[in-house]
């Protein structure tokens, strides 16, 4: 289980975001919205993770396996329209790497847990403290 407290003062807009490890992201909305741009957007923070866990699960796999990659490079683009969410993910793969361990890696990337989120059936259950 994953447990995030999320916590908004009197500052407009800017969010602390603690980990139960002690590390703290800060959100805000952009200027446009009203915040201060001091930190990520929601949306960004979901795109970022997207992108972080991609880049974390091929580099774990890759290590296991001993393959020479250098670094995985992820862009990851969030669009909305008329009710669709769509993420564009593009992964560069560096390194001295077969065309067999490139597609290799492409599926684990899709394996990645935060895809799997993603893309199955998400429910949401609000309680008010």
């Amino acid at each position: 289980m994953i447990a995030i407290k999320a916590s908004i003062g009197t500052e407009l807009y800017r969010i602390e975001l603690k980990s139960p490890t002690g590390n703290v992201i800060i959100g805000d909305e952009p200027v446009d919205k009203g915040g201060q741009d001091k930190g990520f957007s929601p949306k960004e923070l979901l795109a970022s993770s997207l992108g972080a866990c991609t880049c974390a699960t091929v580099r774990m796999y890759a290590d296991r396996k001993e393959w020479p990659l250098e670094s995985v490079d992820t862009d990851v683009e969030l669009l909305e329209a008329e009710g669709q969410t769509t993420f564009i993910r593009k992964i560069q793969f560096t390194g001295n790497l077969t065309d067999e361990q490139r597609t290799r890696l492409l599926a684990v990337a899709n394996a990645c847990p935060l895809h799997k989120i993603l893309t199955h059936s998400i429910s949401i259950e609000t309680t008010v403290m």
